[in-house]
């Protein structure tokens, strides 16, 4: 069993910056993929930014390539999701996930990311 813990959201004005965390315990094994996802009022979670073990695989949905930066510290067993250039259209609850495995890690598929954290809320003002 996987434990995850998100923090770092909050409110931010439009163009702004957060970085948001995710701290993952409970299991002996950190070789998993992990992703960002995030949901917003009445939609279904939609991957946003995904990561293979070694981060030598990412992935980012179109809507936040080039703003957005995952990233990960394994001896922390963190992490990492950098949000710049913040929008309206981000304000959101963001969940980090994790899969069993750290096999196809480019794949953003909320069902395939069995680990999840509460999420934290993420809200842009114009």
């Amino acid at each position: 069993q996987v434990t995850l813990v998100e923090s770092g959201g909050g409110s931010a004005q439009a163009g702004g910056s957060l970085t948001l965390s995710c701290a993952a315990s409970g299991s002996t094994s950190i070789k998993r993929c992990m992703g960002w996802f995030r949901q917003a009022p009445g939609k279904e979670p939609v991957g946003i930014a995904t990561i293979s073990f070694t981060g030598i695989w990412k992935y980012y949905a179109d809507s936040v390539k080039g703003r957005f930066t995952i990233s990960r510290d394994n001896a922390k067993a963190t992490v990492y999701l950098q949000t710049d250039s913040l929008e309206p259209e981000d304000t959101a609850m963001y969940y980090c996930a994790a899969k069993r495995d750290n096999l196809d890690c480019e794949s953003a598929s909320w069902s395939a990311y069995v680990y999840r954290g509460r999420g934290t809320q993420v809200t842009v003002s114009s």
